[in-house]
């Protein structure tokens, strides 16, 4: 049977390959759409199991509807439409049917290609003649075959009705013509075959149909049109339907006057969805006659935010309009917010705990009041069963109360069970049930253990029926009986219910009393039920009870087929319908045989019953709904359709176990031949059979079943890519789509990500949207990454919203992930009136990125001469996007735009460069603003022209600019000088400070600090302490802080409990002697609080603090609260915790530095030696610090992708940076693994960064792109690399990513990030200029170094971009900003000097330091050379001096004088020495500390300053501490007589000189002497805050003395000490590392660690040659930079031999000066570059801001390289 039916099938499978060419990817990975028959093909080649069977009876079983003529109007049309086809492919195929293709598919991409050569058969030899055949030849024996069918089947395809009489005139001559042309071309090729000519046959068309049915024009009466025609047109010819009828208003409402048209409304909406939306859904239009049930749901559906919005908006009109109808009572608005439920559990267990309860101070009474609401039983037990506890409580009046509640009655009924809440409670004990049938038992313990013991007190209380009566004796134990079930009672139940004799009689028997006694008395029931057989067929005469047939089968053989089942009977007596279905289920191969291939009794049977008796006699359970048989008229091919499906669906499991898989396989190809032809026919139009309709579902269900099974994705991508239009046409045939029909749409959503955006680009709108309907419903189970999330919206924004812009509505909400050069693909504004509206309410909910991305995209469509042009209310109505203009357009809005348009703008984020603007234009403009507006203005007041605030004074506006004024600084925003004086502090008296009010102290509290220690120190203590809350969030200098902090001591010692905590900020002016004498608890509540404030603590304290409180051996348990201070902790307080510390939990989570982790690591493996992956990663915060061979054992024992990962992943999150050692060591041992390259994801930015440029450089362009985005995450890691180090790495990631050439677009500039301004000088340059001028304020916050700085200047200057100097405005000026100090000294001179007004010099100075403080910019400065720092900060000075006059020749001699507030906004040391020294003695001592702390100023003018210092405070030794603190650098030009005379008693004075570099040798041995004079102290009696405090002034102590000094104490004074540039001798730095080494301190120097060397840092250059020359690579890697750069260069090549060398880190090279280069050997010298530069061939200097020599190549000398790296290697090999 198989080769009967395979061998035609084979020949019918060449052809129909021959002629439909299947869709493929092209080299390109695009495809054309295939068709519906093409998928179908595609399916036979691919194993795809198409399952056809109901499909072909479907269609078999429907009648076919004439094929020519209209139907009469008693044709009944109903469900049954012509076709239900989609309409036809733009892209399809030919029709197969059509012999005259002008394209075959090729011959390999047959079955000719499968089959072997051996044997031959008839196939084979066909296929061999066809492969000699030219591909013209082969067209033509298609030709000639197809014709060939065609003359066959034509008389079965025609029909005398359809014949030329029933076409038209014109369908004849078009006919003729065809056979015209036909033949004479068929006559013309002759010459090269011999042709079989035949008469085309004309295929009737949809045109026929259409013009006759579809007739619209005649639609727009009523009933003219019957309802059945109306779904044929909308069916069939959906292109000109929808906009013929859903978008035409007049036909839509007549046709659905008509009921049967109720579909059109969602036909419509899914077709037409805008159009409907806007003209239905208007609801300001809707009235009682207008609104339909179906409008109200499907604007419900489409329209549901606005429509709720409506309903719960009080909108009462609306509300009764829509209620009004009962067919809308379905909606139901969930108008309320769900209110917070509270916790009860958590409650009563933190308010009862009865144990803890302490009647004077813990008991209140809403604790008692929870617990009795809610903890009743146990209250009672604990409470009022306690007469101790309550005697005591009652003492007290107010709970006179509880006693009234202890003696009433506990409540009838049981508590809800809940967890117990006291501890301390025993079950066991209290709920001993075996002991409560002898003893009285409380209450309130039966409600206790009903409580605390459920399942318990359940099995023991109510299934024991003694206990039970027992307990119930007491009434207060009825609740009992509503808990509890007796089981006698239950007995009682099956006693009453199961009475089998009285089922022998014809009784009713309630089927849930059947089911009771089946399940409660199974025995009884089996033997009174089953085998009785008069009860049982009494029981079965209910068709209730059926399922008695399956029990009694299952449990009793009393029910046996060969007894019940007589068939020869069934022709004289028809069988009970329930043994009927008995047969069918238990004796199935002998009903076949006896009742289904017998026609009398069939025919008896369907006599006998209905359909649906007859199924049910069967017991099949097929779930056919039969409901459509019982209604009159009802044919009977349809009831036999339903029969015969029934059947089938029953039977197919056995026909399956049957058939053979190659019998099976023949089948159903045969099957899928045969759908594929009808297909052919059906485009063709020669068939009504509605074939597409048919197999539609079973289509869809068998690719929902590959795609579930298919694993290769090559053959999914073809479905999705090449069959997505065809399936989603299949999808939307019906007028609903359901939900099953996305099971395909999700497919799209398991697209690998580098395959998503061809595929996803390849599919048609109408499958866009059913992707976008599934994705906003299952987003949130969806979870897909936001790399694919961020493809998918840039393939929908590019590709396909650009071709369809309707697509906006369903792509809107995807703003929110679409990246600004998606924002710019959105279609015009004028392209959609719904975009606007629809933007401005995502725009609060955007990022800020993605805003300003929306505001360039709107400049687009609104012009600067629009803006000017717009009406008062244009800010208001267009809404918050116009605040994201670039500034460009947005400052052309004027001042009467701006004002009227406030309140959009303020409730926005909107630039300092826009605030700036607006305050500036509405201040100057306007000179009536009221105080609510100032109010409103908020922050913005303070970027208005001072001089324009001042038009306000003596106003109520002007209390509001204060007020302003006030909050800007108290947030630290910086405000120019005069608006400091002019506005605030010009109302207050100044000049007496005793004589302000505790309030105006509170109002001037945060501009105190520029007021200066003189006026704080005349300010009254108690005027003081009313203020402390304000002033405990200001910013004093500790020199400030002192002074406030003295006063407040004087009367309320700071050893008080709380005292230390509330002083906040101001903790930086407690003495040290004062927190020596503070208790540990005092300390440890502070240190919170302490934490908060900034500028915090100095050295000194931290020390003082730290080192006292890890003296207690209690420090483990307070770790949490020594977090903040734990980076200040000394090792050596650290060394003696490490075992009782790392058994804790605590430790694990704690931040350690580096040091301390390497400690606790040693600890922890001491105590377990064989450590595993997992342990290293149970051991949290101490894990960064394991060593190198430690972790590689662990990588050795577990060397797995997924162990590596899960370290990886691990130490990325951190969350102290990792050492130099560890990150070099897993690279090491990372890289020579297989799967590195897996890992690079997993590295994590710090990581990833220490990798050689020799291997990033090698980097593919995926892995290229995972290390740029791990920069982008973690930018700090990428600026602490030196400058040169960033050029490179920046520069081969450009070529690696494709990005060298061409324009330098925003989308790459902003993809590059903070590595943006780090592109080669060519690639910067070509940065485009309108990216430049819409992001001006960004780019200011980016690190510009080297060139960049001049090639910025350049391009300001440009005539694209702001043209020359000369021309600029302050509309410039302030777009500009910090920028301008980028100009050359030259080009600024050129700048209108009417704009550079003091205020705008002081503004730019501003935005310079707001930038320098910020954390990028603060790391920026940082790597900056000096050089280039200083450079920086002249052209600041040149500015400010040039445009204030200063540098004129001819200027006057009275110099312009700055204010102390002038001088806090710019910095003194740019203002000239005259001026500085011209000031009022008042201004200069409240500038006294911001003098002392300018690094920029020069030495000679350090000198006058000071000079100016002892004319104001006297001489040297009349300068009390505080004012030798305020000193800082100007103390350094004292003499040395002088600093023998300072006062240096305190340790603040100290520790301010301590924190000079510049001092002599004699000066600091002056300064060490008068530091222990003052003090009265011995070397040895200094404590290591005093050592900290000293600073550089511990090189002042000689040699002997430092021997003198506490080892112990100085060794925890050494964090702080390592980190100087000590000006020690060597002799000095050997006594200090002698210390060190104390026994009672690190050790011996042999033992020392990485740990110790980290902490000691620079004081490591005291080791001598021997020991230095003995360090191991433990030792070595401990070596900080510091270190390496202080050692002497004579010393340098003495002790690192080049072996030592090749171990330095990068870091360690790159700290080698150039002295010390200078005097390396050749050998060593080259063991230095290859540290440095390991990833040339050539040696190049990348050490940065090293100031060592660059190593250059000698171009001549390669041999020589050759050979000095041959001798190296030697010697390594000898030294090893």
């Amino acid at each position: 049977m198989v080769t009967f039916l395979q061998t035609p099938m084979d020949f019918i499978k060449i052809a129909l390959q021959l002629g439909i060419e299947i869709p493929a990817l092209d080299q390109r990975v695009q495809c054309h759409q295939g068709d519906l028959k093409q998928l179908l093909m595609w399916g036979m080649m691919h194993n795809l199991n198409w399952s056809f069977g109901e499909s072909l009876l479907d269609m078999l079983f429907v009648p076919e509807l004439p094929l020519c003529g209209y139907p009469g109007a008693e044709c009944e049309l109903g469900p049954q439409q012509v076709s239900r086809s989609a309409p036809a492919n733009a892209n399809a195929s030919e029709p197969l049917l059509s012999c005259e293709r002008t394209k075959l598919a090729p011959l390999n991409a047959t079955l000719c290609a499968e089959l072997p050569q051996t044997p031959p058969s008839t196939l084979s030899s066909l296929c061999r003649a066809l492969s000699w055949l030219s591909p013209q030849q082969v067209r033509q024996v298609w030709r000639n075959s197809c014709h060939t069918v065609r003359t066959l089947l034509d008389p079965f395809l025609d029909e005398a009705a359809c014949s030329q009489q029933a076409l038209s005139p014109e369908d004849t001559l078009g006919t003729q013509e065809e056979s015209s042309s036909s033949s004479s071309s068929s006559s013309s090729s002759s010459n090269t075959t011999t042709t079989t000519t035949t008469l085309r046959r004309v295929a009737r068309s949809y045109r026929s149909l259409k013009e006759l049915l579809c007739v619209y024009e005649n639609w727009t009466a009523s009933g003219a049109v019957d309802p059945s025609v109306v779904s044929l047109c909308a069916e069939n010819f959906q292109e000109e339907f929808v906009p013929r009828v859903c978008n035409n208003v007049q036909v839509f409402s007549v046709l659905l006057a008509d009921a049967t048209n109720t579909w059109l409304w969602r036909y419509c909406f899914n077709n037409s969805r805008d159009f409907m939306v806007s003209r239905h859904c208007a609801y300001d239009t809707w009235g009682p006659e207008s609104v339909q049930p179906a409008m109200v749901t499907l604007c419900w559906t489409f329209e549901h935010d606005q429509f709720k919005a409506l309903l719960c908006g009080f909108s009462l009109d609306f509300f009764n309009l829509i209620f009004s109808n009962p067919e809308n009572t379905w909606l139901r608005p969930n108008c309320t917010q769900q209110p917070e439920e509270v916790d009860l559990v958590s409650l009563v267990a933190e308010a009862c705990q009865y144990g803890q309860w302490d009647v004077e101070a813990q008991v209140t009474a809403e604790k008692l009041s929870v617990c009795i609401q809610n903890d009743e039983l146990v209250f009672r037990l604990r409470v009022c069963g306690n007469a101790t506890f309550l005697a005591e409580l009652l003492k007290d009046a107010v709970y006179r109360w509880v006693r009234d509640f202890c003696d009433t009655a506990p409540p009838p009924m049981p508590p809800t069970p809940m967890p117990p809440t006291d501890p301390q409670i025993d079950i066991l004990q209290w709920c001993n049930y075996t002991q409560w049938d002898h003893i009285p038992i409380d209450p309130s313990v039966v409600g206790l253990c009903w409580q605390m013991d459920q399942l318990g007190f359940q099995k023991n209380v109510c299934c024991n029926l003694d206990l039970f009566e027992h307990l119930t004796l007491d009434p207060l134990n009825e609740w009992l009986t509503s808990v509890c079930v007796d089981v006698k009672e239950r007995v009682d139940v099956v006693a009453q219910t199961c009475r089998y004799s009285d089922w022998k009689h014809a009784i009713i028997v309630d089927m849930t009393d059947l089911a009771l006694c089946a399940d409660q008395d199974p025995e009884n029931f089996t033997r009174n039920v089953c085998s009785d057989q008069v009860v049982l067929q009494n029981l079965l005469a209910n068709l209730d009870n059926t399922w008695l047939l399956q029990h009694c089968a299952n449990h009793s053989a009393a029910v046996d087929p060969a007894r019940h089942c007589q068939y020869a009977s069934w022709t004289v007596v028809l069988p009970d319908p329930f043994f009927l279905a008995f047969c069918w289920d238990y004796d199935q191969v002998n009903f076949v045989a006896s009742v289904c291939s017998n026609p009398p009794v069939l025919s008896l049977l369907s006599q006998e019953s209905s359909m649906r008796e007859v199924v049910q006699r069967l017991n099949w359970s097929c779930s056919t709904d039969f409901d459509a048989m019982c209604h009159p008229g009802a044919s009977k091919l349809q009831a036999l359709q339903m029969l015969v499906r029934c059947g089938m669906a029953e039977l197919q499991p056995h026909v399956d176990r049957l058939l053979t898989q190659s019998v099976a396989s023949a089948l159903g190809q045969a099957t899928s031949l045969s759908v594929v032809l009808l297909v052919a026919l059906e485009e063709s139009q020669m068939t009504s059979v509605q074939v597409t309709e048919n197999i539609r579902l079973s289509v869809l269900k068998s690719v929902q079943r590959y795609m579930e099974k298919e694993s290769n994705f090559d053959n999914k991508r073809i479905l999705l890519q090449c069959f997505g239009k065809v399936l989603t046409n299949l999808m939307q045939q019906g007028r609903v789509v359901t939900s099953d029909t996305f099971s395909l749409i999700k497919e799209y959503f398991h697209i690998p990500l580098d395959k998503l955006q061809t595929v996803l680009s390849a599919v048609d709108t109408t499958t866009i949207r059913l992707i976008l309907e599934y994705f906003s419903r299952n987003r949130a189970t969806l979870h897909l990454s936001e790399e694919y999330l961020q493809t998918m919206v840039s393939v929908f924004f590019h590709t396909h919203l650009a071709q369809d812009a309707s697509l906006f509505r369903e792509l809107s909400p995807l703003i929110a992930m679409a990246s600004p050069a998606d924002i710019q693909a959105l279609p015009a504004l004028h392209s959609n009136p719904y975009i606007l509206p629809t933007i401005n309410s995502l725009v609060p909910s955007l990022t800020a990125e993605r805003r300003y991305a929306l505001g360039r995209w709107f400049a687009c469509s609104m012009s600067s001469a629009n803006l000017t042009a717009g009406g008062l209310s244009l800010i208001r109505d267009t809404g918050n996007l116009i605040a994201y203009l670039p500034f460009h357009r947005f400052q052309h809005l004027s001042p009467a735009q701006l004002l009227d348009g406030l309140d959009v703008l303020l409730q926005n984020t909107l630039t300092p460069l826009q605030q700036y603007f607006m305050a500036q234009t509405l201040t100057g403009t306007f000179r009536n603003l009221t105080a609510d507006q100032f109010r409103r203005l908020g922050n913005v007041t303070c970027l208005a022209n001072p001089t324009g605030l001042l038009q306000y004074a003596h106003t109520e506006a002007f209390m509001a600019i204060q007020q302003s004024v006030r909050e800007c600084v108290a947030q630290g925003y910086r405000v120019p000088s005069s608006m400091v004086s002019s506005v605030v502090l010009a109302s207050s008296d100044l000049s007496s400070p005793s004589s302000l009010s505790a309030e105006s102290l509170v109002e001037l509290s945060h501009f105190l600090p520029q007021l200066g220690t003189d006026f704080l120190s005349k300010l009254s203590q108690s005027k003081l302490n009313f203020a402390l809350p304000s002033l405990a969030s200001v910013a004093f200098s500790p020199a400030q802080a002192g002074v406030i902090v003295d006063k407040l001591s004087a009367a309320v010692s700071l050893v008080e409990p709380g005292r230390l905590s509330s002083l906040g900020s101001l903790v930086s002016g407690v003495r040290v002697e004062t927190l020596w004498g503070i208790t540990s608890d005092s300390l440890l509540s502070a240190l919170p609080n302490i934490s908060l404030h900034q500028p915090g603590l100095t050295p000194p304290q931290a020390n003082a603090i730290t080192t006292k409180l890890w003296g207690f051996p209690e420090v483990t348990g307070w770790l949490g609260k020594l977090e903040p201070l734990l980076s200040s902790t000394p090792l050596l307080s650290v060394l003696p915790r490490t075992p009782r510390l790392v058994p804790t939990a605590a430790s694990r989570t704690q931040p350690w530095t580096t040091q301390q982790a390497i400690a606790l690591f040693e600890e922890a493996h001491k105590q377990k030696s064989a450590m595993t992956v997992q342990d290293l990663l149970a051991l949290g915060t101490i894990a960064p610090g394991v060593s190198c061979r430690a972790l590689k054992r662990m990588f050795q024992v577990t060397p797995s992708l997924d162990t590596m990962r899960d370290v990886l992943v691990f130490l990325r999150t951190q969350p102290v940076p990792l050492h130099t050692s560890l990150k070099k060591c897993i690279i090491e041992e990372l890289y020579q693994l297989d799967f590195f390259s897996e890992l690079l994801g997993e590295l994590g930015a710090q990581i990833a960064l220490s990798l050689p440029v020799s291997t990033i450089k090698k980097f593919p362009p995926d892995m290229m792109e995972a290390l740029r985005r791990m920069v982008l995450q973690e930018s700090q890691v990428f600026m602490l690399l030196p400058t040169t180090k960033k050029l490179l790495l920046v520069d081969k990631m450009l070529q690696r990513l494709n990005m060298y050439t061409g324009i330098y677009t925003e989308e790459e500039f902003r993809g590059m990030g903070v590595m943006a301004t780090y592109v080669a000088d060519e690639v910067f340059m070509q940065v485009n200029r309108q990216f430049l001028l819409d992001s001006l304020e960004m780019l200011q916050d980016l690190c510009y170094v080297g060139t960049k700085l001049e090639l910025v200047a350049q391009m300001l200057q440009e005539n694209s971009t702001f043209g020359p100097v000369q021309n600029w405005t302050l509309e410039v000026l302030i777009q500009v900003g910090r920028f301008l100090f980028f100009l050359k000294k030259e080009t600024l001179q050129l700048i209108p000097a009417a704009v550079m007004t003091q205020e705008r010099i002081e503004r730019l100075f501003m935005s310079q330091q707001q930038w320098e403080e910020s954390e990028f910019g603060a790391l920026c400065m940082q790597s900056m050379e000096v050089q280039e720092r200083q450079e920086l900060f002249n052209k600041q000075q040149f500015v400010l001096q040039f445009f204030l006059g200063f540098l004129k020749v001819n200027r006057a001699s009275a110099a312009l004088v700055p204010s102390c507030e002038s001088l806090h906004v710019t910095r003194p040391s740019a203002w000239s020495i005259n001026s500085l020294t011209a000031m009022t003695a008042a201004s200069f001592t409240r500038c006294l500390e911001l003098l002392g702390a300018d690094p920029y100023l020069p030495t000679y003018q350090l000198q006058t300053l000071l000079t100016k210092a002892k004319e104001v405070y006297g001489p040297a030794s009349s300068l009390s501490p505080s004012v030798i603190g305020q000193l800082g650098r100007l103390s350094s030009q004292f003499s040395v007589e002088e600093l023998g005379r300072l006062n240096l008693s305190e340790l603040r004075a100290v520790a301010a000189l301590g924190a000079i570099n510049t001092w002599s040798s004699r000066q600091l041995s002056v300064l060490f002497l008068r530091m222990l004079n003052s003090t009265k102290l011995t070397p040895s009696q200094l404590d290591s805050s005093s050592l900290v405090a000293l600073g550089y002034i511990i090189c002042g102590a000689e040699a002997p003395v430092m021997r003198n000094l506490n080892a112990v104490e100085f060794s925890k004074a050494v964090l702080w000490l390592g980190r100087l540039r000590l000006q020690c001798s060597e002799v000095q730095q050997r006594a200090l590392v002698g210390l060190l080494s104390h026994s009672l301190a690190f050790g011996p120097i042999s033992s020392w660690g990485t740990d110790v060397f980290l902490e000691i840092s620079g004081l490591a250059v005291g080791l001598s040659d021997m020991e230095m020359s003995s360090l191991v690579r433990e030792q070595i890697e401990g070596l900080t930079p510091l270190a390496v750069s202080l050692i002497p260069p004579d010393r340098f090549t003495v002790v690192f031999q080049p072996v030592q060398i090749s171990m330095f880190s990068y870091e360690q090279a790159v700290a080698v000066t150039k002295a010390q280069l200078a005097a390396l050997s050749t050998e060593q010298q080259t063991a230095l570059s290859m540290v440095i530069n390991p990833w040339e061939d050539k040696p190049v200097d990348f050490r940065g801001r090293s100031s060592g020599v660059a190593v250059f190549p000698c171009p001549l000398c390669q041999l020589g390289e050759l050979l000095m790296l041959l001798s190296l290697q030697l010697l390594f090999t000898s030294c090893a």
